[in-house]
């Protein structure tokens, strides 16, 4: 099994201590910015990413994954006045785990020092990364430019770009798999197509080319891409920052009903979200066999330390930032309605 079932920090970017029980299902971490909500996703794909035909050691993709300038790892590790050493522990289902350390005057992504590696790689875990810029349309040549060039892209960018271009799996789509690439083709009015390094969306009018389509229609096509040529499938682990980016809000029905369904299916997800909607949706369309985290990171006033509060209950999300907000708002525009009424002058009587 490749669920991911646990995560402990110490001294890693943003957090002195964390400890986190992991959802077999969905993760949905929630909190506001700087809070390493996308640290979280990253350093949990890097370990994933490993196993699945990865060659480069652990440290070189946290390196690549992470983007620290000048590649220095060290950098990774929780700023402060002294010296300190950064340490993170994954543990998958069956008692297998992995440890990586290193302090804050570690250059060399080499240097890195990990307990489990060999045996963690052998157990494959088929995953992707979705950032929050989609990729489609600027595949055209993304990749031997990546390859042959020094460019700032954090290296999900370039695995997105290689799981699209993978085929299709031989023979007809099961019946799950074939009932969700039904779904997306009726939100993306289309199937994907790819000609080279450009893909189209078809249709009855036509080939549309990526670059003439909404993006968030393009992260909706990339989904029936990696279903499509197997990548999301039972077993494999998705991970997804802010899916509502570029995302019309009447389509986040359709994404947190396809969200359920992979879970269904057997993928585990990892989300990061500033989006109510998307929250709400989940806690409306969830059913009892669902399994659901709902994980709130926040600062603290006082120390600047990053905790996180887990719960399967939305309503017990604490502190939930996104809720906090809209309640902010609509007081607002209440007591603007009651100013504005308050101001009519009364009608004169008699």
């Amino acid at each position: 099994m490749s669920e991911i079932a646990r995560l402990e920090l110490e001294n890693f970017t943003a957090f002195k201590k964390l400890l986190l029980e992991l959802s077999p299902g969905i993760n949905v971490f929630i909190g506001t910015n700087g809070t390493g909500k996308t640290h979280l996703l990253k350093l949990l794909y890097t370990t994933c990413a490993i196993t699945a035909g990865e060659k480069a050691p652990l440290g070189v993709k946290l390196r690549d994954v992470f983007k620290p300038y000048e590649g220095r790892l060290g950098r990774l590790a929780r700023r402060q006045v002294t010296s300190v050493t950064a340490k993170f522990t994954v543990f998958r289902r069956g008692d297998l785990k992995l440890t990586g350390s290193f302090s804050n005057h570690t250059e060399k992504p080499e240097s890195l020092k990990t307990t489990g590696e060999a045996k963690w790689r052998d157990r494959e875990a088929v995953t992707a990364y979705i950032p929050v810029k989609e990729m489609l349309a600027h595949a055209p040549g993304f990749r031997s430019l990546y390859g042959r060039r020094e460019i700032a892209f954090e290296e999900t960018y370039a695995d997105i770009v290689d799981l699209a271009f993978l085929p299709k799996l031989m023979g007809p789509p099961e019946k799950d798999r074939a009932r969700l690439l039904r779904t997306l083709e009726k939100a993306i009015q289309g199937k994907v197509i790819a000609k080279g390094e450009h893909f189209f969306l078809k249709n009855r009018q036509g080939e549309l080319e990526f670059s003439l389509l909404a993006e968030g229609m393009r992260k909706l096509a990339l989904i029936w891409l990696l279903i499509q040529n197997g990548t999301l499938l039972g077993g494999s682990v998705l991970f997804w920052d802010e899916p509502e980016s570029n995302l019309n809000p009447s389509l986040m029905r359709e994404v947190v009903t396809l969200m359920l369904d992979l879970q269904r299916m057997g993928v585990q997800m990892f989300l990061a979200t500033h989006n109510y909607v998307l929250l709400k949706e989940f806690d409306l369309q969830r059913q009892s066999e669902d399994s659901i985290l709902f994980h709130a990171l926040s600062r603290d006033d006082d120390s600047g330390d990053v905790t996180c509060q887990s719960t399967e209950d939305h309503d017990a999300i604490s502190p939930n930032a996104l809720v906090d907000t809209m309640v902010d708002l609509y007081e607002r525009d209440v007591a603007r309605d009651f100013k504005l009424v308050s101001s009519v002058p009364s009608p004169k009587v008699g």
